[in-house]
């Protein structure tokens, strides 16, 4: 038998720039000694790349921004992952979010490297100030350790609530136009309407609903997923479908008239 020698796993990359702090790349953080940890961010979306300009602008803006504080130790992340997963389906961000105490800094050269949404963005300054760690973001000015960084931050939070609004308008209006057109909303029913009608008709006559899933298994009837066999909950919701749909059809009606 061949037995092949094991394979060795490289460490992290770990190593120190010639500037005072520690940097680290990807998920694996190193645990140091000093009282807060100030982590940097960095992400780009492609593998393509992972080598090119982008993530060495990010980390030289962020290197520039750690000399300028003094910053003693920084431990600086990089990540390859769509900006359109949430917060928590990439890893190093998720792992730094995981880590973040309070009095720590998080710190990215560009806010849209963090979140593209202003919403998005607006809930993690809300967990910032809510559990008392800083978000800098570097090309926004924002730094919610400053009253003025705190004053951007505020602007960023009324931009997205007005997002949200506009959102919510403009769901309002196009569920209006829709219903004023006769569109049928929600997940669409799957039954026919003759076998739903024939349900309303024996409820009528003054069968239970196990009378009528047992006449409807009798018949081979299919249910509105398919299955061939009906309970007693399977009649319930075929009569309460019908009175819905009736009652969608008077609304409409009223809205065309």
């Amino acid at each position: 038998m061949l037995h092949m020698p094991p394979v060795a796993v490289a460490p992290p990359l770990t190593f120190t720039l010639d500037i005072p702090y520690t940097v680290v790349y990807g998920i694996a953080m190193n645990t140091t000694t000093a009282t807060n940890t100030v982590y940097g961010y960095c992400r780009v979306s492609t593998e393509n790349q992972e080598d090119g300009t982008g993530l060495e602008a990010q980390t030289v803006t962020i290197e520039r921004e750690a000399v300028r504080r003094d910053w003693e130790t920084v431990e600086l992340h990089r990540e390859v992952v769509s900006g359109g997963k949430g917060i928590h389906q990439r890893p190093v961000l998720a792992a730094i979010l995981e880590r973040i105490q309070r009095g720590d800094v998080l710190v990215v050269a560009k806010g849209d490297r963090l979140a593209r949404s202003l919403l998005v963005l607006s809930q993690l300054l809300e967990a910032s100030d809510r559990d008392g760690w800083s978000l800098v973001l570097i090309d926004l000015g924002v730094d919610t350790s400053t009253p003025a960084g705190r004053l951007s931050a505020q602007v960023v939070g009324a931009a997205a609530e007005y997002e949200r609004q506009m959102i919510r308008a403009r769901t309002r209006e196009g569920l209006a136009v829709k219903r004023a057109q006769g569109v049928r909303l929600g997940r669409p029913v799957q039954m026919p309407a003759t076998i739903r009608a024939e349900v309303v008709r024996l409820r009528v006559q003054g069968l239970t609903f196990q009378m009528i899933a047992d006449e409807m298994n009798s018949r081979g009837t299919p249910t509105a997923t398919g299955k061939s066999f009906w309970y007693a909950a399977t009649a319930q919701k075929a009569t309460v479908t019908a009175a819905l749909e009736d009652a969608h059809q008077t609304i409409t009606d009223g809205l065309t008239a």
